[in-house]
């Protein structure tokens, strides 16, 4: 009797089972004695749950304990005296004690005990094994300035520590419940879902799912889509990016329908050429984390050019911008916009979010209005700036010389064989057919406007 009470005053009480410091424990190696493995975390932590009013509620999907196979799921944070800590992953539950499961891809694994020098989380932080397993997958290195990982910290809760493993656990997601949809999965590619969703995992899948249905679904837009097979529109100067960025360091997108001819080609060439122009810019870090303006120049817009942007074309394109690109839309400046514009104001509003809405910007003839939004030396003559004459060369030549990387990064984007786009039509869908005759409804206030 009397040895038992002194091993239970001498011993420490035992860790609650299931995490990984009493696995360390069983194996003797003290808690958080391994080098190499980051803490796990969940995206609620972040931007849910306030200091000194208790955890936060479990957010998206990483609180789950199951990866469908493809790699370790972050677990839930917790908040401790106003300290965020991380709980690390529980064991694996087939290896015994001691043992964790770490896997290095969708298509490899790596058994970890407590006394192994294995160290690998994700492919992008690897051994050379990693590349043996994958060749294709390129390594993830970060290109923004200190000044935007800061921005990228507060604006869209990114922590560079924590960056590699919330890429892998939207990986493991998209095994997991989209194993068919035939998406790219390199790090800098899902990292830009999740900085357009702030790193919230759930919303990050569900954008991903979003961008590959809007393109599976749209053949007009997406077949063949390739800089070359848009040079008409590019040449007529309907779409360009002004060579300066503004003082936030984003780029300004300059849309003018009126360089645009209808008995030339059809509408769905100038949707073509504006979805290259975003995937061009959203290739790089520095766009991911500012986002873009647009600024859209109604000059000359009559009723029959303007009776080319329907119900259903309306439709498509807000899906597109609002819900199924990886695109940060900070501001739409319309400027020289014709009393037609507010009839296709009125079919397109109700089905922004407030957060876009709130965002448009409509300045009529007026430049000084314009200037407070977007500065003067950024913007070109036409637009009572200092920047010279608009010129769409320097962006045309950049977007043509993008060619093959086109080619490349859509070459990965490839519908299984067997699937098809309504297998992955998203939540929605339906309420977006129930929309059709209230959009037809709004058509006449277009004429009635004009």
């Amino acid at each position: 009797m009397c040895i038992h009470l002194c091993i239970y005053k001498v011993l420490p009480p035992w860790p609650a089972v299931g995490t990984e410091d009493a696995v360390e424990l069983r194996a003797g190696v003290p808690s958080g004695s391994v080098p190499g493995l980051p803490s796990l975390h969940g995206a609620e932590a972040r931007g849910g749950g306030s200091p000194g009013l208790g955890p936060p509620e479990p957010h998206g999907r990483q609180s789950r304990g199951s990866t469908g196979g493809c790699g370790p799921r972050p677990g839930p944070r917790r908040r401790s005296g106003g300290r965020v800590t991380s709980e690390r992953p529980g064991p694996f539950r087939g290896g015994g004690a001691g043992t964790r499961l770490l896997r290095g891809s969708s298509d490899s694994c790596c058994i970890m005990s407590g006394e192994s020098d294995c160290t690998r989380t994700s492919p992008s932080a690897g051994s050379p094994s990693d590349s043996e397993l994958l060749p294709d997958r390129p390594k993830y290195v970060c290109t923004l300035s200190p000044d935007l990982v800061t921005k990228a910290r507060e604006e869209l809760q990114e922590k560079p520590e924590w960056r590699l493993r919330d890429v892998q656990a939207l990986r493991d997601m998209v095994c997991k419940d989209y194993p068919s949809l035939g998406t790219c999965l390199d790090d800098a590619f899902l990292l830009r879902f999740l900085r357009a969703r702030k790193f919230d995992y759930d919303r990050a899948l569900q954008l991903l799912v979003n961008y590959h249905t809007c393109r599976r679904t749209w053949p007009e837009v997406f077949s063949n889509l390739k800089p070359s097979a848009i040079k008409p529109v590019l040449e007529s100067g309907f779409v360009t990016v002004l060579p300066h960025r503004d003082p936030q360091g984003r780029h300004v997108v300059c849309i003018r329908p009126d360089r645009w001819t209808p008995s030339n080609y059809p509408i769905t060439e100038n949707i073509r050429a504006i979805y290259l122009t975003l995937e061009k810019l959203i290739q790089s870090e520095e766009t991911q984390v500012n986002g873009i303006v647009i600024l859209a120049d109604y000059k000359g817009v009559s009723l029959s050019k303007a009776s080319h942007f329907g119900p259903f074309v309306a439709k498509k394109v807000i899906g597109i911008l609002q819900d199924g690109f990886p695109i940060r839309i900070k501001a739409v400046n319309i400027i020289n916009e014709p009393r037609i514009f507010k009839g296709i104001f009125a079919i397109i509003k109700p089905f922004l979010k407030e957060k876009i809405a709130n965002r448009f910007f409509l300045h009529g003839c007026d430049l000084n209005s314009l200037h407070q939004n977007i500065p003067p030396m950024i913007l070109p003559e036409e637009y009572g700036g200092t920047a010279g004459k608009l010129d769409i060369s320097a962006w045309n030549e950049l977007l043509l010389a993008s060619e093959e990387d086109f080619l490349h990064d859509f070459s990965e984007l490839v519908l299984p064989c067997d699937s098809s786009p309504h297998d992955l039509l998203v939540s929605g869908d339906a309420d977006e057919k129930q929309c059709d005759d209230s959009l037809r409804g709004m058509k006449p206030q277009l004429y009635y406007c004009y």
